[in-house]
């Protein structure tokens, strides 16, 4: 089980004023990790380490976006608490349209949170987690391994955040860093709801992409959890990741025929 793994650890989780992030948050604390919230939302994220109880909790806003920022919300915790055992790289943002109708700008900014948001609190975390030989968690997603109709920039920043941390996992076999990837279908978060349009302004409510049955954060939570307690290395939450994964390395023109049915051929934005 996990509660015995974490126990007394310290956790950075970033993203965590809602959804995985929050349900994360809540985990480890129950496990009995001392836990760090970083999110840009830094009400958001007091309100979630409200509900912690009586676990030894810190609220860090910060913009993960600016390298300066992560340095300076890592070197609190730190400096709280000694160190940094686990970070968990969970922060990040969408977009609706497809390329051709979408600035450049909307996919620098999805890539600049989703990817370089995460290279920011590695860069900053990574002494104190070689120290410690910790752990990295990495939120991606299908969209990380197989294509995602009308979110290129997203699919793109999920892509370059494996080859990414499976390096970073290569460079520092030795040192004892384990690097847990985590890709789940679609979950019941706010980031669809919050997603950018093609032109930088919130996406309308008609482009967004409904799903039937999306997992809820908490199960996903338990999920990572689990598979950071065991030092796994790659976590496809949920059985559409599953067949998402089998599908698009057996066949990809079958598995982007069935996405493209899925998602919609004829969305626009």
């Amino acid at each position: 089980m996990t509660g015995d793994s974490f126990a007394g650890q310290t956790v950075v989780v970033t993203g965590a004023a809602g959804g995985i992030g929050a349900a994360l948050a809540r985990r480890f604390a129950r496990a009995g990790a001392r836990v760090a919230l970083i999110d840009r939302d830094g009400d958001g994220a007091a309100v979630v380490a409200a509900t912690l109880g009586d676990s030894s909790v810190m609220v860090q806003p910060c913009d993960v976006t600016s390298l300066a920022e992560c340095e300076a919300a890592i070197d609190a915790v730190v400096e709280a608490w000694g160190g940094v055992d686990v970070l968990v790289n969970n922060a990040g943002v969408t977009h609706l349209g497809r390329f051709v109708d979408t600035d450049v700008d909307v996919i620098r900014r999805v890539v600049d949170v989703n990817l370089l948001g995460s290279v920011n609190c590695t860069k900053a975390a990574l002494p104190s987690l070689l120290e410690r030989r910790g752990r990295i968690v990495v939120t991606s997603s299908v969209a990380g391994f197989a294509p995602l109709l009308g979110r290129t920039g997203y699919a793109a920043a999920k892509h370059a955040l494996h080859g990414f941390f499976d390096s970073l996992r290569a460079e520092h076999r030795q040192d004892g860093l384990d690097v847990l990837i985590v890709c789940p279908s679609f979950v019941d978060t706010a980031i669809g709801d919050n997603a950018i349009g093609p032109d930088g302004r919130p996406a309308r409510p008609e482009a967004r992409t409904g799903v039937k049955a999306p997992m809820a954060p908490d199960d996903v939570a338990m999920a990572i959890l689990r598979a950071a307690a065991r030092r796994r290395r790659l976590l496809l939450v949920g059985r559409d990741a599953r067949l998402s994964y089998l599908i698009s390395r057996i066949s990809p023109r079958l598995y982007e025929w069935l996405m493209i049915r899925r998602t919609g051929p004829d969305r626009k934005s």
